[in-house]
């Protein structure tokens, strides 16, 4: 059994990694971690996990995490990069469900994240945890940034076409809404109910922080640079991710067959059949990426639709996916849910 830790159980992604993993037949829970709410027993904050989770919140130094085979921060950004070190140090493998080490340009990161980099030298070692495109580099790693929510739906809609380099890389761009859960699980007036709800708007139009992590997988994809444009949205949703993407065609090609052929080996990535509209309701508590791919009148510009469950695919479904690559479990051990309907 790979003995897990989860530092910052307390928000939306930990809570996701514990139903996750509390029923993950390869992996115990042996800690989970917040300073605030130590001693408090988990199934009393989220009684979901009621007969499933036994244990209690405790801080981190008295959690033993360095006891544990893998660790797990589901952390605001920049708590990670404090306690990473002396847990790789310990052998203890550490996948990041934050932003701490997915941008390599440590500047750039240090620019869109408004602190220094407490271990810059780290990011170079970190695989960055999009196993669709980097599954064998996932496999010798000790650790992972595990991508962010808009960035995952964003570059697995994009990857098929940079990768048969069949689109102008100059104009680039993704239309993506999100629901309020990505704002995670603190009080801020735009995501209280009766201000996201009946209503719908764009933020962060003028930069948003997944924009760098995304245009640095879109230049890895197509090896230069692109030009591209993020544009996300609030949805009155709790979960869910709707990304639309543009691009114009720059090769004649099947687009569908190219889709399918790129995923027909992905368990997590399900490319719809030709003139399909992918729904976010169709992976709510899901670990699938679900695609499809138009052509609109025939035109030279492509669509792609992309939807993921933010929480899951988005974060802890992904993280998990990424232990079983690590310990070389199934891929989608404790993962294979089908989505919540209605």
């Amino acid at each position: 059994m790979i003995k897990v830790g989860i530092v910052g159980g307390t928000g939306y992604t930990g809570v996701e990694l514990l139903r996750l993993l509390a029923r993950h037949p390869g992996a115990e829970l042996k800690a989970i971690t917040s300073r605030k709410e130590a001693g408090m027993p988990v199934a009393e904050m989220f009684p979901n996990l009621r007969g499933r989770v036994s244990l209690a919140f405790s801080t981190p130094e008295e959690a033993g995490l360095d006891q544990c085979d893998v660790v797990f921060f589901a952390t605001p950004n920049g708590v990670a990069m404090q306690q990473t070190r002396a847990l790789l140090d310990a052998g203890v493998k550490v996948i990041d469900l934050a932003a701490d080490f997915r941008i390599k340009d440590v500047k750039v990161w240090e620019q869109w994240y408004k602190m220094e980099h407490a271990c810059p030298d780290l990011v170079a070692q970190a695989v960055y945890g999009l196993p669709e495109i980097n599954r064998d580099q996932i496999k010798g790693a000790s650790l992972i940034a595990n991508p962010g929510c808009y960035p995952t739906a964003v570059q697995l809609g994009f990857l098929p076409l940079l990768e048969a380099g069949v689109i102008d890389t100059g104009f680039l761009v993704a239309d993506a809404k999100s629901g309020v859960s990505g704002a995670g699980r603190k009080p801020e007036t735009h995501i209280l109910f009766a201000e996201a709800s009946d209503n719908f708007r764009a933020y962060a139009v003028s930069g948003h922080r997944h924009w760098p992590e995304i245009k640095q997988g879109l230049e890895n994809f197509a090896g230069k640079p692109v030009d591209f444009t993020f544009v996300p949205h609030l949805l009155p949703l709790i979960r869910g991710i709707h990304a639309t993407l543009y691009a114009k065609i720059s090769a004649d090609i099947d687009l569908q067959s190219l889709f399918e052929k790129r995923y027909a080996n992905e368990a997590f990535v399900d490319v719809l059949p030709a003139g399909s509209h992918p729904e976010t309701r169709s992976v709510r508590g899901a670990n699938v990426c679900r695609i499809a791919v138009h052509r609109p009148q025939g035109s030279d510009t492509v669509v792609v639709l992309s939807v993921i469950d933010n929480l899951v695919k988005g974060a802890a479904g992904q993280a998990v996916q990424n232990m079983n690559i690590l310990f070389g479990l199934d891929e989608d051990l404790g993962l294979a849910d089908v989505g919540l309907l209605p």
